[in-house]
């Protein structure tokens, strides 16, 4: 079996979780994972990772995503989603002006509270787990530093706007849109939202749902991104074969001369080219320590 990442062009409606089910029985591989979640409402770009990339997944998570959001004003759901149960409603319509004012406020850093509808752990639960009990007052949740580089206006037709962003790891587009509705005073949900980048990852090299499911064996295969293909936004280092057998066993290597400062992650290639594992800065200054290694 082929180890790397296949990128699936998730449609609305199928978890994450369905989609990596559906990766399973077609390529007869069990270890696969998903490498950020999809909502069932998002579309989009949902990497897959498969065989031994399944020990890179938090590493392939890290990275920033881009996506087209359609939000609805006038509403406020549990869900932050045009999916909830909705809480309010308002004939209140934001202008054009008051909303590219207030998009303003979400450019850069910023702390974001996710939605109680959501997979963040709590005491060992997910959060949408408690926030689904009867009777119970929703979970705490704790604010997450993000980041947005990049928010544009589309498209405005007084019901309804059309936004593309460029956002860090963590960052949930559905707390954009209730957060957006509350700073105009109208109220907001997420109606549609397609992911159109996650990382390195594009939907130029997706395959749909429907291909994963009826494609053969062999044809997926071939669309499997190979380890050595993965990462390449971060520096590599190729070890020479006594270099790379040291790096098996976990020993502190000396990082190349020229580097000023050791990269935060580094990919370690042996002397075939193969992607050996992953190294981070050592408490040694000048050295990497190897924190995942291949066999």
């Amino acid at each position: 079996m082929t180890a790397g990442v296949l990128v699936v062009d998730k449609p609305q409606g199928p978890t994450s979780h369905d989609v990596v089910a559906v990766a399973r029985r077609a390529l007869g591989e069990r270890r696969i994972g998903h490498c950020g979640t999809l909502d069932p409402l998002a579309t989009g770009v949902l990497a897959l990772a498969v065989g031994q990339a399944t020990r890179l997944v938090q590493y392939l998570m890290a990275t920033d995503k881009t996506y087209q959001a359609t939000i609805r004003f006038g509403l406020v759901t549990t869900t932050y989603d045009t999916l909830g149960e909705v809480c309010s409603r308002s004939d209140a319509r934001p202008t054009r002006d008051a909303m590219a004012q207030a998009l303003d406020r979400f450019r850069g850093p910023q702390m974001q509270m996710p939605p109680a509808f959501s997979a963040k752990k709590i005491d060992g639960h997910r959060s949408y787990d408690l926030a689904r009990r009867v009777g119970q007052p929703p979970p705490t949740l704790a604010p997450v530093a993000v980041q947005v580089q990049a928010l544009t206006l589309d498209a405005f037709d007084g019901d309804c706007a059309i936004l593309t962003m460029t956002v860090s790891s963590g960052f949930y587009v559905r707390s954009l849109a209730h957060d957006l509705g509350q700073a105009l005073g109208t109220g907001a949900a997420l109606e549609q939202l397609r992911r159109t980048r996650a990382g390195t990852f594009s939907l130029g090299e997706a395959v749909t749902l429907d291909t994963l499911a009826t494609a053969s064996r062999e044809a997926l295969q071939s669309r499997i991104i190979p380890m050595s293909s993965l990462m390449t936004d971060r520096p590599a280092l190729h070890l020479d074969a006594g270099t790379a057998a040291r790096a098996r066993k976990g020993v502190d290597l000396p990082y190349p001369a020229p580097w000023p400062v050791a990269p935060a992650l580094t990919r370690l290639f042996d002397d075939e080219g193969r992607l050996l594992g992953l190294a981070v800065p050592a408490r040694q200054p000048g050295f990497l320590h190897p924190t995942v290694v291949f066999g």
